[in-house]
């Protein structure tokens, strides 16, 4: 597994933004693309983002 490229900003925004995504969903407030919510959902809670990754980026103080 590679190392942490979302750091803690990046990764507080991507988890609120994918909890309010699948809630909204979940109470039938969006179509189904509300579930897209979990993509940043686990990328915050893993702290790493794959498309970072790919692209030689990162948000960590290093």
């Amino acid at each position: 597994m590679g190392s942490i490229n979302v750091g803690s900003v990046d990764r507080a925004l991507r988890i609120l933004l994918g909890v309010v995504l699948i809630g909204l969903a979940a109470a039938g407030l969006t179509g189904a693309w509300g579930y897209i919510g979990i993509i940043p959902l686990a990328t915050g809670l893993m702290s790493r983002c794959p498309v970072y990754s790919l692209f030689g980026l990162s948000t960590c103080k290093r």
